[in-house]
């Protein structure tokens, strides 16, 4: 490990000699700077590992060359040593104020020289070690949490697809809905982790229908008002499954899940909630899902034209729908037309994962 020893003062034979010690140091390299401010310069571009400076020197003494130097950006902790004479005790107290780590007094001594630069350079390589380390461990701990992440996310799609396999929806319908759900929070002006947060927890919007009976979750005509007291349920299920959950996606998830059949104007279930009462990413999830189901073809339902989907939903704008969410829907439409075309039923086998 090659160590750069910065060197700072004004007289060249004493850079000349300090140059000469340090050269007896294994992995030592000199830099040395007659001109304080060229040294400071320096440092702006480039960490040293260790810093000898004179005090006397001109325009800028060591003292104030300490100051300005741990005001550089990662030269807050590098070892310091201030070049002083014998007598100077008050110099020493003001440079250990303004940073200084240690001492040498003129005239140098060889043996105390090479003594207190190996010491602070012992310093400084436990120092790298201790950032490498650090630098080390944090990048492990993103590739583990990104796994773990991209394998609760593929749960979470085989669940909520397992989910809408006793549904006459397809895996495809939450891939497009979801995607549609990413494209209103951007354009809410949602920060991109808020996006892609949604992005993961909308296709559980569902997920309580596991706990629908087929007669009434297959049933190809209307459901009795018995039978639709059934089927609300699946709100509050789908909430009660992921409610407990330690994971925020899942959270996220159970707040969908119990709030996307909330209507604006507070006709919706399971609480009847009104306007900025229903969570937000509820309000984005019901437009996208809303508008995918009307315009995806079911076994008991033609696909509606995508105009007259949107003109349900500005109709519902202000009671059904939350109108700026409607808005945000609309305002990025080619995207919305481009995530139609990309997710179709047919390429659900290759594309569903597109989600991610």
């Amino acid at each position: 490990m090659e160590m750069n020893i910065l060197v700072i003062d004004d007289a060249p034979m004493n850079v000349a000699l300090q140059c000469h010690l340090l050269g007896k140091i294994e992995d030592c390299r000199p830099v040395s700077f007659l001109d304080p401010e060229s040294a400071l310069a320096w440092c702006e571009e480039h960490i040293p590992d260790l810093v000898m400076v004179d005090f006397m020197m001109p325009v800028i003494d060591g003292v104030e060359f300490i100051r300005r130097f741990r005001c550089i950006y990662g030269c807050q902790d590098i070892p310091v040593l201030m070049i002083t004479a014998n007598d100077e005790v008050e110099l020493r107290y003001q440079a250990l104020e303004a940073g200084a780590n240690d001492f040498l007094i003129k005239p140098i001594d060889k043996i105390e020289f090479l003594a207190r630069t190996k010491n602070m350079l012992a310093l400084r390589r436990n120092q790298r070690y201790l950032e490498d380390r650090a630098a080390w461990l944090d990048v492990e701990v993103r590739k583990a949490t990104a796994e773990i992440r991209k394998r609760e996310q593929e749960t979470v799609l085989r669940l909520s697809k397992a989910a809408d396999s006793r549904d006459p929806e397809t895996g495809a319908h939450i891939v497009r809905m979801a995607n549609y759900s990413r494209v209103i929070a951007e354009q809410l002006g949602l920060s991109a982790a808020q996006q892609q947060l949604i992005l993961e927890a909308a296709p559980m919007h569902d997920i309580g229908k596991v706990g629908i009976p087929d007669h009434i979750l297959l049933k190809p005509g209307k459901l009795s008002i018995e039978e639709f007291a059934i089927m609300k349920k699946h709100a509050m299920l789908g909430y009660q499954i992921l409610a407990e959950s330690q994971s925020e996606m899942l959270q996220v998830g159970a707040e969908i899940a119990l709030s996307h059949h909330e209507k604006f104007d507070g006709s919706g279930y399971p609480h009847g909630l009104v306007g900025e009462e229903i969570p937000l990413f509820a309000r984005i999830v019901a437009v996208a899902d809303v508008f995918d189901a009307l315009t995806s073809e079911r076994p008991y339902k033609t696909a509606w034209d995508i105009d007259k989907a949107l003109a349900l939903l500005h109709e519902g704008a202000g009671s059904h729908f939350d109108p700026q969410c409607v808005a945000a829907f609309v305002a990025d439409w080619p995207q919305i037309l481009e995530i139609k075309a990309r997710y179709q039923e047919e390429n659900e086998q290759d594309q569903s994962y597109g989600l991610y």
